[in-house]
């Protein structure tokens, strides 16, 4: 009887050991989502602001191409 008592004392401990190990592993997991999720918040912002200037840069030239052909054109 005292054999068994020592064995589920040592279960139960072994058993709140487990579960304080998969808090924190859950809690470090959420952690890193939360920072990926950071993460890619801003890559998604900086890669928003490349295409922007992207666009700007298409439509520079594509009104100078315009212009050059216009000049092009009138002066034939």
């Amino acid at each position: 009887m005292m054999s068994q008592n020592r064995q589920e004392a040592k279960d139960r401990l072994r058993a709140d050991q487990d579960f304080e190990i998969n808090l924190k592993a859950e809690i470090e997991i959420r952690k890193l989502h939360e920072r990926m999720d950071h993460l890619l918040m801003h890559q998604w912002q900086h890669l928003m602001d490349i295409q922007q200037l992207q666009v700007e840069l298409m439509k520079e030239i594509c009104q100078v191409s315009v212009k050059e052909a216009n000049n092009n054109g009138s002066s034939d």
